[in-house]
This record gives C-alpha cells, structure tokens and sequence, in this order.
C-alpha cells in the first residue's frame, strides 16, 4: 500500500473540518454544541403525546416549519412543510408567533431570523443540525476569493451569487457585492440578473447548480466554467483562466445530491424499464444531463403529483422525502424509487429527530428560552439586502 505525500492532497484538513460534530462551537460555522438540556429518551413511547401537550399548550405562541428532508417522526408536527426559502416566508408571515421552531438546518433557521421581526425568537431544536454544503464555504476564504479576483483584475466584473444554502456572513457577503441569493427553482432567472450587471458570476457555495444552470438553461459550454478551490493557492487557477471564465465556481457541493453517479441513471433504467429519472440540479452535471427531468424539490413534488397512475419514477433527492413521496402516491400505482441503489439520509438533516423537538417545545412551554439562532444586525442588513434582490427578481 502506497500513501499519497501531503503536497498531493486536493484538499487539506482544516481546523473547521476537524471539529467534532455536537462536540465543538465555532460561530462562523454551520456546526454546533450539543443540546444544554436532558433529552427524552428515544425509547419513551410518550414522546407524541409529549409532543402533542407541549404544542398545545404553547398554542398561537409557536409556530413549526418542517422541511421536506425530515424524518417523519418530526414533519407530523410541523404546521408547514417545505424547502427552506419557502419556510422562511412562511416563517415571516405568521408575525403574531413568538417562537419559530425550524426543523431543519441552521443556514435555514438563520434565514428565518432575517426575514422575520425582532419580536420573534427563531428555534432550532438541535444546533449541531448544520449543512455540510454550508460550510464549505467561510466568510474568510471567501473574502480571500475576492482579493485573487481583484488582484487578477476583474472584481469589478463579477457578481456573486449565493444559493439559498449558505449562511447568513455569505449572504451578507453577497449583498455587501451587489450581488444575489437564489434557490433551485429561480436559479436561471437570478444568474440572468447577474449577467445584465456584470460579465462574470462568483457562484456560491455548489459547484452543481451553478455549472447545470449555465450550461443546461443559459446555453453556455462546460469550458466557459472554472471551479474555485479554496485549498489551494489563487483557488488552483491562474489569472488567464479567471479572466476567461464566466461562471467561476465554488469547490462546493450537497453530500446527498452529489452521491448520484451515471452508474445510478444506467443501472435503474436497466432494472425497471420505461422508468422516469427525476433528479435535483444539485447532482453532478452528467446525472442531470442523463436524466429526464431536473427541477427543485417542490418541482419533485409536482411532477410527481401530476404524473399518470402507473407511472414508474426514480429520484435523485434525499431518502426521506423520497420515501414520503413513494408512501403518498402507492395508492395511484405510482411507483417511485431512490435513484441509487445505497440509502442516503441527510445525515445532519436528521439529527432533528423527536427528542429533540420534544425538548426544544417542553422548554418553551415552561417559558425557558433554548437553542435561538440569532444573527447579528450588520451582517442581517446586508444579507436582507442580497434576498430581497432575489424577491426583485423579474
């Protein structure tokens, strides 16, 4: 057995990536504490009804946003479900709730606290619930990003855009460069905004939705794209190849969506004919261009919807939404299946579990305030700035 010499490694460790998950804080990351209180024990069977009581004693007090990724121990019990830009809204038009409680990750639950008042208290029941996607992009190598693209002459040209899937200090990094947020579904629309303000686009944090957008919906090549390695010195690229690009693109992708492979789309067609590949635009560029349709989570949830009884699907997204879909629509002889043949939970998606709903809504029902995701003004103003551009979007 032979070991690669460190100089060779694409990406060396980090402190951020050496943290323990649950077991270290760092404020700039998307990665918590363990929860300051006793948990419930997983084995209680009183767990719903607990659930339940709480809930109901907290009344119009609380309001629970449930993404589409969650287990459904937890999505029983959210008043509204959906993807994470949605939730915020929806977070944000309910203004006579005291307490949001997101289940789902903490680039989510900070985009809540932005979008909703300051009267209201943003809760997120597990604060080690981070995004994998999220931190691989920190505010200090992204601003070392745009010192290279200064220093290679054409800052001035570029305007960054952030996926919805990043947190708040990206956001307000965005908005501080005049810059965007965008989401799966308005994606193109956003990097046609950009493209009316600048010649190139700094696309943040994944890789794959920047790439599958400019190539599959604004008709540009794969040469026209670079990849942005915050590991490596001026990103791993020279100053002629970031003068040439259009699209530079950030070393980022989904730790789910970026599991498919070829192998997925060949393997399930040869095993279920007729079947309908379904895929998230956060999978690599040759799933999505192998597929037969490509679309956003509600997209997914849509198509699906109003397939035709009998139809046969599989789906390129995260195990549990796909096992919710497939559960719905059995009784329409629709049969839906998981892309790959491995299963794929969002692993930190998942640490929301019961428990710790249980615990975060007991707290609140005997009025002790826990796990506040709380973003700090200065970097608010300016991330509000990039997503109210996102809402301006024609």
């Amino acid at each position: 057995m032979t070991t690669a010499q460190p100089q060779e490694l694409d990406v060396q460790p980090t402190p951020l990536a050496l943290l323990l998950l649950g077991r270290e804080a760092d404020p700039r990351s998307e990665r918590g504490v363990e929860c300051p209180g006793d948990l419930p024990s997983p084995s209680d069977p009183d767990l719903v009804a607990r659930a339940r009581a709480a809930k109901e004693k907290l009344g119009d007090k609380v309001f629970v946003l449930g993404h589409h990724y969650q287990r459904d121990e937890v999505i029983q019990f959210a008043d509204v479900t959906g993807d994470s830009f949605k939730l915020a809204r929806d977070a944000a038009a309910r203004p006579e709730a005291e307490y949001i409680v997101f289940c789902g990750v903490h680039f989510m639950a900070e985009s809540a606290d932005i979008l909703t008042s300051d009267d209201q208290k943003v809760v997120l029941p597990d604060l080690a619930a981070g995004c994998s996607m999220a931190d691989m992009a920190t505010a200090e190598q992204v601003a070392e990003c745009w010192d290279v693209l200064t220093e290679a002459g054409i800052a001035e040209q570029v305007v960054p855009v952030s996926y919805m899937n990043s947190s708040a200090d990206i956001k307000a990094f965005t908005g501080k460069h005049g810059g965007t947020i965008c989401t799966s579904s308005n994606a193109e629309r956003a990097l046609n905004w950009a493209f009316e303000q600048g010649e190139k686009v700094l696309f943040l944090p994944d890789q794959h939705l920047g790439r599958n957008t400019a190539v599959r919906d604004l008709g540009m090549s794969l040469e026209d794209c670079v990849v942005y390695n915050p590991h490596r010195p001026n990103g791993g690229l020279t100053t002629q190849e970031l003068r040439a690009a259009k699209m530079i693109l950030w070393r980022g992708h989904c730790s789910v969506h970026g599991r498919f492979s070829l192998d997925s789309v060949n393997d399930v067609r040869e095993r279920i004919p007729g079947v309908n590949v379904l895929v998230h635009p956060e999978c690599k560029h040759e799933v999505v261009a192998a597929a037969d349709y490509v679309g956003s989570t509600e997209y997914i949830i849509k198509a699906l919807e109003a397939a035709p009884a009998g139809s046969k699907w599989a789906i390129g997204t995260e195990l549990n939404l796909v096992r919710r879909l497939a559960n719905r629509f059995a009784a329409e002889d629709k049969e839906i299946v998981f892309l790959d043949k491995t299963v794929c939970f969002c692993s930190t998606m998942n640490r929301i579990d019961l428990p710790h709903l249980v615990w975060a809504l007991e707290s609140l029902a005997e009025g002790t305030l826990v796990n506040r995701i709380e973003v700090d003004k200065e970097t608010e103003a300016f991330a509000k700035l990039a997503l109210e551009r996102m809402l301006a979007l024609p």
